[in-house]
């Protein structure tokens, strides 16, 4: 029976163990020959995480390049047009290269820099990480290899141009569904090859231990910065949070400021085009325990026990599992986990374009299209979400596919 009475008030500096286990979920399924390189990035990380040095440099590198802090907005007009509560959102679009991601591949790239790596390598879905890495390449000057499945290239093409134009080696990848998971499968299999000059820098709350913890704490600057704001611009706390959950990294880095507040946690997982396995990447929702990329976790499993095939429009949120953190805070019941559909999505997508002037990234997309049916339920009160990211990156796909229903053809 998993004990609830958990201590939100010290829960950051105990969770995850030693093992990186928050409660069942996480620890660290690696080969034997990465025990030691793994073992390593952790004590590197525990050690520089408390030193002032790395702080200071990480906090002017956030203030002076990535343009932190990032605003809270209040969204009149979409308040308005649904009722009277009232919506804000957190705006992660407004960080350097256009998504929460680069809070964390800075501190990545820091780290890499510490351990002396001469690359780093990861995957990435939308692109949005790519780019943030490719950027933590060309800042701290190392080479960077991104892996990418074929069919996120293809709708992600502006994504692609950045990471190239700012230096990285785009790898695509063309075996299974050509998505996010497959490339994390390829990035992982390259990464063992070259570990001793190289770390792999997860984009999410996912992977072996120390990254889904290292993740989230530079993540926690999103919560910490919005929590301040929003108590200055309203004199209280909200009385929800929402945000998108693909992997988590977003969503954990909103609400982890706000896990010992009286304010309710929403994850919005991506429902896709339907309930059956391949058409939603809903893993929280549809999904059971097991061990994937090197973490246990909640994951969607196919007949053999497989990772199943998942679908999203949103290519970053298309993982057939999910940090194991999130897992945990579901079990504790602190978190409460939602979907948005593609159609759902598509909607919010173009309200929050046409209301507030704000394109928003298909991700985030998901978490203004739950945030709005909240809205109307809850009636009064404020609601703040998370805009993890901008769309600029999805106008080309959302206007072939969706474009004579938007009106955009």
């Amino acid at each position: 029976m998993l004990e609830k009475n958990v201590d939100f008030a010290t829960y950051a500096k105990t969770t995850p163990d030693k093992n990186g286990y928050f409660g069942t979920y996480g620890g660290a399924y690696i080969p034997p020959q990465l025990v030691e390189e793994f073992e390593r990035i952790s004590v590197a990380y525990q050690a520089i995480c408390k030193s002032s040095k790395f702080i200071s440099e990480l906090r002017r590198i956030r203030k002076e390049f990535q343009g932190r802090p990032t605003p809270v907005c209040h969204c009149e007009r979409l308040s308005n047009s649904i009722g009277n509560c009232q919506i804000y959102l957190k705006r992660e679009d407004l960080n350097h290269t256009g998504a929460h991601k680069l809070n964390h591949c800075m501190g990545e790239g820091l780290l890499a820099k510490y351990l002396g790596k001469k690359k780093i390598i990861a995957e990435t879905g939308a692109g949005q990480h790519g780019v943030a890495l490719a950027t933590a390449a060309a800042y701290f000057g190392l080479e960077c290899d991104i892996y990418m499945g074929e069919v996120d290239i293809a709708k992600q093409a502006p994504n692609v141009s950045r990471m190239k134009l700012l230096g990285a080696r785009v790898i695509p990848v063309s075996h299974g569904l050509k998505t996010l998971k497959e490339a994390v499968d390829a990035a992982f299999e390259a990464y063992m090859g070259e570990f001793e000059d190289t770390i792999y820098c997860i984009g999410s709350v996912v992977g072996p231990h120390p990254f889904p913890m290292m993740v989230r704490d530079f993540q926690s600057v999103v919560g910490i910065e919005a929590r301040e704001q929003f108590l200055d611009m309203t004199g209280e706390l909200p009385d929800a949070v929402v945000a998108c959950v693909g992997g988590g990294s977003n969503a954990i880095g909103l609400m982890s400021a706000f896990l010992n507040d009286p304010v309710k946690l929403y994850g919005v997982e991506p429902l896709g085009i339907g309930t059956k396995m391949g058409e939603h990447a809903a893993s929280m929702t549809y999904g059971s325990e097991g061990i994937m990329h090197g973490f246990n976790s909640i994951m969607l499993k196919d007949e053999k026990g497989e990772p199943a095939p998942v679908y999203s429009i949103a290519s970053g949120l298309d993982y057939p599992s999910v940090g194991p953190e999130h897992a945990y805070l579901h079990d504790l019941g602190r978190v409460i986990y939602k979907t948005a559909s593609d159609d759902e999505t598509i909607e919010a997508f173009s309200v929050l374009s046409k209301l507030e002037g704000i394109i928003p990234a298909l991700e985030s997309a998901h978490a203004v299209a739950y945030a709005m049916k909240l809205a109307k339920e809850m009636k009064t009160g404020t609601i703040l979400i998370n805009l993890s990211g901008r769309g600029d990156k999805d106008l080309e796909y959302v206007i072939e596919h969706y474009g004579d229903r938007l009106g955009l053809k």
